[in-house]
């Protein structure tokens, strides 16, 4: 269908002439036909940054406690003294939340960087985490019961949940897709979003699992628990993610050889473009994409 392909990218670019970037982009589709081992490849020493990035991004974005906010909203607005209608409407409106602060990271994810976003958006969370854990232990304490809770006090806490899901849909929620989608070389393509997909939805699935058993035992130290990991995150993507913006995918691999820590792993004559591809053995098709 490369007539369609064509328009969507006269499209996406905005300009008629796309003819030597549509070639490129048929060529290496081509050339993905042909890799072999993408799963042995992955374990090379040279493909370490993007093996780690594909399993921790995923891991930090399940444990910044979105899945808490967002599965269990009802149950969290109702234990701070909201009725069962008022628990679905701050349901809703964490939705609405999350929608907007998305479009916000449509917008600067290209113009600010996906650093800058990641950074302050782990920041926001840790603060809100901190605060929403202070209002619920002060009035909670450890046995649950907080007696009459006044209205504002619980409006604090829903303004402060909400901040929170912002700060999440404009960095972690995306931006913990994005990334690993153009870190991965072609001849790990895709073995590597395989194991991005499969860290995400296994610890989605396991903190949907604990979370109650959580929530009865630790009570506010839960929002301490996941705000610890929104700390631990932040740290790893201060040292250890180099910006992505702007970068071609086929020049991706200098950011790892110019990175403090990733260029132990990473040789000058890895990922040299135009270099070779490891292609199905007996294939006819040429070997330097």
């Amino acid at each position: 269908r490369h007539e369609e392909a064509r328009e969507e990218l006269r499209k996406v670019r905005g300009v008629n002439d796309v003819e030597e970037e549509f070639n490129d982009l048929v060529a290496a589709s081509e050339a993905s036909r042909q890799v072999e081992h993408p799963w042995k490849n992955l374990l090379q020493k040279k493909y370490r940054p993007h093996l780690t990035m594909a399993v921790l991004i995923p891991f930090f974005q399940q444990f910044t406690g979105i899945n808490v906010i967002m599965f269990y909203a009802p149950v969290l607005f109702n234990t701070i003294g909201f009725g069962s209608d008022a628990s679905l409407m701050s349901a809703v409106i964490t939705g609405i939340v999350n929608v907007v602060a998305t479009m916000v990271s449509i917008y600067g994810v290209d113009k600010w960087g996906r650093r800058f976003l990641f950074l302050e958006g782990g920041v926001q969370m840790l603060i809100c985490q901190a605060v929403v854990a202070a209002c619920i232990g002060a009035k909670f304490g450890i046995d649950g019961n907080p007696g009459e809770l006044p209205k504002w006090y619980a409006i604090v806490v829903v303004l402060f949940i909400c901040i929170y899901v912002a700060g999440f849909a404009w960095s972690w929620g995306p931006l913990g897709w994005l990334v690993p989608s153009e870190i991965f070389p072609l001849e790990i393509r895709s073995a590597a979003q395989s194991v991005n997909v499969s860290v995400n939805m296994l610890f989605t699935f396991l903190v949907a699992q604990v979370f109650l058993n959580m929530l009865c035992h630790l009570k506010f130290g839960l929002f301490l628990f996941f705000a610890f990991f929104v700390l631990v995150m932040s740290f790893f993507v201060y040292f250890f993610l180099p910006e992505t913006k702007g970068i071609p995918i086929e020049e991706m691999g200098r950011v790892w050889k110019t990175h403090w820590f990733w260029s132990r792993y990473v040789g000058e004559d890895d990922f040299v473009p135009g270099g070779n591809v490891e292609m199905h053995k007996g294939s006819n098709a040429t070997k330097n994409v």
